[in-house]
């Protein structure tokens, strides 16, 4: 019994020391630097109609449920791959950005954040992603 616990013990101490790397080296990421063309844009699509709910939805699920997490809290599977923290969509700082921010932060991407624009190429379904995010509060 002893020789298991100990068994035990070593294993749970080789897995956080193996892993504790990764979760303290995570920063939390700079400030974005959105261009004022950005700011400025205007949401095309209209956020009531389900359509365009569904395909922001399927989007999201494709391309960034992996990091962002299935309710955009940033706790994705591969978010703890990442050297930059993943901020969560509910925050006050991102509910308060324009579409245009959130635009530009989702298909201009940064740093670990893809660039999106060749790979969600039609801008209806990227403003229906933008609208789908909005709903993650």
């Amino acid at each position: 019994m002893k020789n298991a616990s100990f068994l035990l013990a070593t294993l749970v101490t080789c897995l956080l020391m193996a892993y504790s790397p990764v979760l303290s080296a995570q920063k939390a990421g700079a400030p974005w630097t959105i261009p004022a063309k950005y700011k400025a844009m205007k949401n095309t699509v209209k956020p009531t109609d389900a359509s365009v709910m569904t395909t922001g939805k399927e989007l999201y699920n494709k391309h960034c449920k992996s990091c962002h997490g299935s309710k955009g809290l940033g706790d994705g599977p591969k978010s703890a791959t990442l050297e930059t923290l993943v901020p969560p969509f509910n925050s006050k700082t991102f509910t308060a950005q324009a579409d245009g921010e959130i635009y530009y932060q989702t298909f201009i991407g940064r740093d670990e954040m893809p660039n999106f624009e060749k790979k969600i190429t039609d801008e209806g379904d990227r403003w229906a992603l933008v609208n789908f995010i909005r709903t993650l509060k």
